[in-house]
Formats: structure tokens, sequence, C-alpha cells
């Protein structure tokens, strides 16, 4: 017989977007989020695993160091670095977890996007349990109207991901047709619109409610007890 075991507060890794950090990331999601949401998650923020070298100027209010997950070519079409960034990921998911979920935003959202996909082929992310559920800030799906496909990722997307996930749209958003596209990718996605553009959004009092809705949905999950627990 397994035993399961029931998270009353999701541990979720998070992923800050590319030129940021995970320091920035923290401090959006606490601009945008009230207490009440992030009071329900467990949060973990994890720097890109490579150090950027041009100047990046973000919202001219943070201040470096700045990171990046992987690198691409001024077309994105081709990406260098990804397997080491998978690599470090995975070590790092085994450093600090057991984790339930992952949360991406811009290019980290790119890559939780290609996660549970990678991990159901077996080709990535094969030594940490099963990811439960992920939440998508202004993603884009590899291989797709955009952006080319990392080998490791080539059949991440090759059929629809069950994994639950929670997105988030922006109707100013410079990349939404790739987040649309996105969208179809996942199973009976939960799909929050927003007004605002490529950042975090604000949560007003609709979307703080569908978003607690769902931390509760993934709560009741169960997966077999497995994993390390460092932390």
């Amino acid at each position: 017989m397994e035993n399961y075991q029931y998270e009353k507060k999701p541990r979720v890794l998070c992923l800050h977007g590319h030129g940021s950090s995970a320091e920035i990331l923290k401090k959006e999601l606490v601009l945008g989020w009230p207490e009440t949401v992030l009071e329900e998650l467990d949060l973990v923020f994890l720097n890109g695993p490579f150090l950027l070298q041009e100047k990046v100027d973000v919202h001219g209010i943070f201040h470096p160091p700045y990171y990046e997950w992987f690198q691409a070519d001024k077309d994105f079409k081709i990406f260098y670095k990804f397997e080491e960034c998978v690599q470090y990921v995975e070590a790092n998911m085994e450093k600090y977890g057991p984790f339930d979920g992952v949360l991406g935003f811009s290019q980290g959202a790119i890559l939780t996007a290609s996660m549970p996909g990678m991990q159901r082929e077996r080709v990535a992310l094969t030594k940490v349990p099963k990811i439960k559920f992920v939440i998508i800030i202004s993603g884009a799906k590899f291989g797709g109207i955009q952006f080319g496909c990392p080998s490791l990722a080539a059949n991440a997307f090759s059929s629809p991901i069950e994994c639950p996930s929670l997105r988030f749209i922006g109707e100013k958003e410079i990349q939404k047709p790739n987040e649309e596209e996105l969208v179809k990718c996942f199973v009976n996605p939960v799909v929050i619109h927003h007004p605002e553009g490529h950042k975090v959004p604000n949560l007003d009092a609709g979307s703080m409610k569908t978003v607690i809705l769902f931390i509760n949905k993934v709560k009741k999950i169960k997966v077999p007890l497995q994993g390390n627990s460092n932390l």
C-alpha cells in the first residue's frame, strides 16, 4: 500500500524572467498579490544559473545582479545552455524540495510550461516528484509561432499537458498570441485575463478568488510520498 501526503501549504518553485532575479520576482509578487494569496503558498525563489552580462534596466527600480535561465539567438530559434539549465533546476528541486508546483514569469514561464511535458517524456526531472501544477505568467510555447525548440523539449508538447495550470494573460501583453497558443496545450487550464501588459499582474477581487480556488483544488491532489525533503 502506497503512502500519500497532502500538502497543507503547497511548496512552489518560482522562476523569474530574463534579466531579472529571485529577489526581483519576490518583490513583484509582494507588490501585486495580496497577503491573503501569498500566505497560502510556500514560495521558494531561485536565481537563474547564468549571470547576465549585458546592461539591463528592469523597470528602472530594481538593481543587479540579473540572471537568465538559458540563451538564444536574436530570432529565438536556436537555444543555448538549455540542458545545463534544466539540470540546474532539477538539482535545486532535489536540494530544496520536494516541490508541489512551479511558478514562472516570462522566460521562467517558458521554462515552467515545458517542465511537465519533459518530465512525462522522462527526458528530464526524473529525480524529483511529479509536478502537481504550474502557474504561468506571460509564457510561450517552445516550438510555437515565435520560438524554436531545444532538443530536450522536442516532445514536451507532443500531447496535451494534463498537469493543472493557472494562466495569466494580459490584454496589453506584447506576446499575447504566444500566450494564447500555449493555453491550448494544457487540459482544462484556468485562465485569468488582466488589463495589464508584460508583468506580474495586480490581482483584483475576482482574480484573487480564482487563484484561491485553484490553490485549494491543487492542495487536494495526492501523489505517492517520495523525493527529497531537506528543508
